[in-house]
């Protein structure tokens, strides 16, 4: 990490469980930010992150981020180095392909924004949202999603249309030359090699919570 707080070298694809910690390190170092804490060790991150520290260690390393001896990290540059490693500083223009009530509330979730994710246009087929607008986004038919994919400069789509409707929307999307699709949908969709896919289902948490909570209520009934 140079002077900046930025990473200093190019580093191997990362593995996805470290990749997927980057961000709770990130969120934890923006509130001792804002607590004006200055310095943070492995050890308290993995107080209260619960993750075991030489893990830490290990996936800051990867990123050529290390700590100094009995003082640890400078909050103000490793956060600056994450968010610059992750791409959370940089804009990546996205378009959401469903905006019912779940494409509508990503549309409006103003945090996606500050990561990094502008979703510049929706598209949908329904008459009564086509044209309208939410969260100053318009709305646009999906005939137009070619045409709106290459004068925006969209790399990125979000799909969130019925699970039917799944495969079709990825399929559209990847005709028109985005590089990355994050999925919304219960649905396995198939890309084209090139293209990377992100699959986020709501459903399978819930199935994971509504299991879990079912052992611990069947364990507290005996």
């Amino acid at each position: 990490m140079n002077e900046k707080g930025t990473v200093t070298r190019t580093p191997d694809i990362l593995p996805e469980p470290t990749l997927r910690r980057l961000p709770w390190y990130l969120a934890y170092l923006s509130t001792l930010r804002h607590a004006d804490v200055v310095t943070i060790s492995t050890t308290r991150i993995a107080e209260a992150l619960d993750v075991d520290p030489s893990q830490i260690a290990k996936d800051l390393s990867f990123l050529g981020i290390r700590g100094k001896t009995r003082i640890g990290y400078n909050v103000d540059d490793l956060e600056r180095a994450l968010r610059d490693y992750l791409g959370f500083d940089r804009s990546h223009n996205a378009v959401m392909m469903g905006a019912g009530s779940l494409g509508a509330a990503l549309i409006a979730d103003s945090g996606l924004h500050r990561y990094g994710l502008n979703i510049v246009a929706g598209v949908d087929i329904d008459p009564a949202v086509v044209g309208s607008e939410i969260s100053g986004v318009k709305i646009f038919h999906r005939d137009r999603t070619a045409e709106l994919i290459k004068e925006l400069g969209i790399k990125i789509g979000i799909i969130a249309v019925p699970v039917e409707a799944a495969q079709e929307a990825a399929d559209d999307l990847a005709a028109a030359g985005v590089r990355a699709i994050w999925n919304f949908t219960p649905s396995r969709i198939r890309v084209p090699e090139g293209v990377v896919i992100s699959n986020t289902s709501i459903y399978s948490h819930l199935a994971v919570m509504y299991n879990r909570l079912s052992l611990i209520e069947q364990a507290g009934a005996k």
